[in-house]
């Protein structure tokens, strides 16, 4: 399930502050560079992205970006004489472990240009921000095609690739959501600007464009799922809304039926059965039942060779 919007948004002056600030990170890649930029220390920043999912996983995805446009001349010169020169005096990725032919274990470093364990980690951080696959792909330096293969050739990169998907999945669904709150000003700038002066119209030029608008700015507009589309026949149409009504009563059917199921688990009413058999209270031995009542504190103590029921000597009841 995605994580819930922060209670609290930011005002407008800090929406401007983050929206220039995931601007330059986006350029940089570096986040003290960008909140220097700024005139900010990184820390103003920071903090707001350990109160705010939504404004985390924006910075985590513009990282990606920045990593991505980093890393693009390179994939576009790969294969060249002058990138291959180039790389040849830079260290390469990650060393493995190999057998010679004769059988004996050797460490080796991969061929330059070579997918990875740290472009692979770097693939799965970048898409657990974004999911976005060929964005993640770039900004580990590397075609997606590349992690599609490898995710066909291992089953735990697939697993691992999965997770990360669900994780940006998640992510961007809950940053989208706190975006479209009302507090959240991420599009409300034009609002406290002065309006541009109208341009220059005749009546009947006016009069149109009221005529076009009306029924959006007065009336309540078609939902844009359900208009009819261009070269759709009517009885297409019909069928169209048909069936989403069906999806939508199917899907409403089963949430009834799982919380029927779990009102019914729980003993409580329900539509089948609104008079439930309450459930039998279990109620202890009586040999295991001790003590004196102790509402009364000048009784005295009971004869332990007489049997109490709720606190009270048997002779005391039948007195």
């Amino acid at each position: 399930m995605p994580r819930p919007p922060t209670p609290g948004q930011f005002t407008r002056r800090q929406a401007a502050q983050n929206a220039a600030f995931l601007a330059a990170l986006r350029r940089t890649g570096n986040a003290r560079e960008a909140a220097r930029a700024l005139g900010y220390n990184r820390s103003t920043f920071t903090e707001r992205r350990a109160a705010h999912p939504a404004f985390a996983a924006k910075w985590d995805a513009a990282l990606a970006f920045a990593s991505a446009a980093l890393n693009l001349p390179s994939r576009l010169r790969e294969g060249s004489g002058e990138e291959s020169a180039k790389n040849a005096d830079l260290p390469t990725g990650t060393p493995t472990t190999t057998r010679t032919a004769n059988g004996r274990l050797q460490l080796r470093r991969p061929p330059a240009n070579r997918l990875d364990h740290a472009a692979e980690q770097a693939f799965l951080t970048a898409l657990s921000a974004t999911a976005n696959i060929r964005l993640s792909a770039a900004a580990a330096g590397f075609s997606h095609s590349a992690f599609y293969a490898r995710r066909k050739a291992s089953p735990a990169f697939a697993r691992e690739m999965r997770l990360a998907l669900a994780a940006g999945y998640q992510t961007v669904e809950s940053a989208l959501i706190a975006g479209s709150l009302p507090g959240a000003h991420d599009h409300d700038e034009w609002r406290h600007n002065d309006p541009p002066p109208i341009p220059p119209m005749t009546a009947n030029q006016a009069l149109q464009l009221l005529h076009l608008h009306a029924k959006t700015v007065h009336l309540q507009e078609e939902p844009p799922h359900i208009k009819r589309r261009r070269g759709e026949s009517s009885e297409a149409h019909s069928y169209r809304l048909t069936a989403m009504y069906e999806a939508r009563q199917a899907r409403d059917r089963e949430a009834f039926d799982l919380a029927e199921a779990a009102r019914n688990e729980r003993g409580e009413p329900t539509l089948m059965n609104p008079y439930p058999t309450p459930r039998a209270v279990r109620l202890p031995a009586l040999d295991q039942v001790t003590g004196w009542s102790k509402a009364d504190p000048t009784k005295v103590a009971h004869d332990p060779d007489v049997a109490l029921f709720g606190g009270w000597r048997l002779k005391d009841r039948t007195s």
